[in-house]
């Protein structure tokens, strides 16, 4: 773009005129008498007290650091716009508007960590919030059209991280139901794949980084707010039962198995995907849940430095309790047993809040054949004190065994507002 040589001239145009100024106060200084009342100012402000060069060199010194900041400014003043265009739907006229009064910064901004229905249902209803939303998503799936993709092309699991980015969309776009589409003839080499699953996997072999294969598809379905994977790594979920045995991969954690006593990545402590962490250092409120326990949500937490950043981060962290038990994973679970969970993954003093639903429709809907529970406010009162347990009604009324997004999303923002007001 050439810009360096204009720069290099303007940095030298710059000191031809303040050396043309310096000469002319001189040459002031020198010849003309300055009444007795203000000579002791005019000493001071030329240093004059000081002798050379030391004065020369102080000015410098003080000079340079305010020419450097002065140009980072400048730089990111003209290049923030530039990027925002590049990563928005927006040409860069509307961008460059939008930045005429310095950079935009969200209200508030938002990291929501899990993965699945869960999450996807969270989203749905942050999507109308002003704030900058972040979902971090476990890559750990390994059933369905995500299973045998990872088997055929080794690459983090897409499907949780589809789901997201189609719940950040539009979904009454054509795109977005595109995404959403999944093939379901029989005998097809292609029923049970989602079309979402096989763009990303396009993308990854295309541009060569599943990284990159995301933030193109966030791009094609114009989410509001970014999709990021917890790790590139390709993990396998394993889960520690209480009889002792070790079960490997996420789709077989969730049968008639003995009860779960934790769960863990192989290989061990990936290496976490750095701007996710960026994004929980940065974040107004830390949202965990809701979703799978030991499948979507407590996946990421075993992500090496997930939970070192929610700690540092000094801001509310919410656990969004489920409304019902999972069969063969979260069995006879209540309220009390899911957040110790989460407790015990993220340590002490790290869970500032507790979100739980109210609402007893749940118990009315449930069918014995189903083996599940409702889970509700119930026997919390031995918790933690620092914990704020939140009892609200947030079931769906279409399918009580569901959060509803709106509900959801107005609790949580509640319970940020009230930290805000409260520092």
């Amino acid at each position: 773009m050439l810009i360096k040589r204009w720069i290099a001239l303007l940095i030298i145009s710059v000191c031809m005129v303040g050396l043309a100024l310096a000469m002319g106060l001189a040459w002031i200084y020198r010849e003309y008498d300055f009444p007795d009342r203000y000579s002791g100012t005019i000493r001071t402000l030329t240093l004059q007290f000081i002798a050379h060069p030391y004065r020369e060199l102080i000015i410098l010194f003080v000079g340079i650091p305010i020419l450097y900041f002065a140009i980072r400014r400048l730089t990111r003043s003209i290049f923030d716009p530039l990027v925002a265009a590049s990563q928005q739907n927006q040409g860069i006229g509307a961008i460059v508007a939008a930045h005429r009064f310095g950079p935009v910064r969200p209200a508030m901004n938002i990291v929501a960590i899990g993965g699945g229905t869960g999450l996807s249902t969270l989203l749905r209803g942050l999507r109308n919030v002003e704030a900058g939303i972040t979902a971090i998503v476990t890559v750990a799936d390994d059933g369905g059209s995500t299973g045998r993709i990872r088997k055929e092309f080794d690459i983090p699991a897409p499907g949780d991280i589809r789901s997201c980015l189609v719940a950040l969309s539009d979904a009454e776009s054509t795109v977005g139901k595109l995404f959403a589409y999944r093939f379901d003839k029989e005998g097809s080499e292609l029923s049970g794949h989602s079309f979402g699953n096989l763009f990303i996997t396009a993308l990854t072999q295309v541009t060569g980084s599943f990284e990159q294969a995301v933030i193109e598809s966030g791009r094609v379905l114009a989410v509001r707010g970014r999709v990021l994977p917890s790790t590139l790594d390709n993990v396998t979920l394993c889960a520690e039962l209480a009889d002792g045995a070790v079960v490997r991969g996420e789709s077989t954690i969730s049968h008639d198995k003995a009860p779960i006593r934790r769960v863990f990545l192989d290989p061990c402590e990936p290496t976490a995907y750095e701007p996710a962490l960026g994004a929980i250092l940065h974040a107004d409120l830390v949202v965990l849940g809701p979703g799978s326990l030991y499948t979507s949500v407590l996946p990421n937490l075993c992500v090496d430095g997930v939970i070192e950043a929610i700690r540092w981060s000094k801001c509310p962290v919410v656990y969004v309790c489920n409304v019902a038990t999972q069969h063969g994973e979260t069995d006879h679970f209540g309220a009390r047993d899911h957040i110790r969970a989460v407790i015990d993954a993220l340590g002490p003093g790290v869970l500032s809040h507790a979100l739980v639903n109210s609402n007893r429709a749940p118990n009315e809907a449930i069918k014995p054949e189903w083996n599940i529970e409702a889970v509700t406010d119930e026997n919390l009162d031995d918790l933690e004190t620092s914990i704020d347990i939140v009892a609200r009604d947030l079931v769906s009324d279409q399918n009580p065994l569901r959060h509803d997004p709106e509900k959801l999303t107005a609790a949580l923002l509640d319970i940020a507002r009230r930290n805000r007001s409260n520092m």
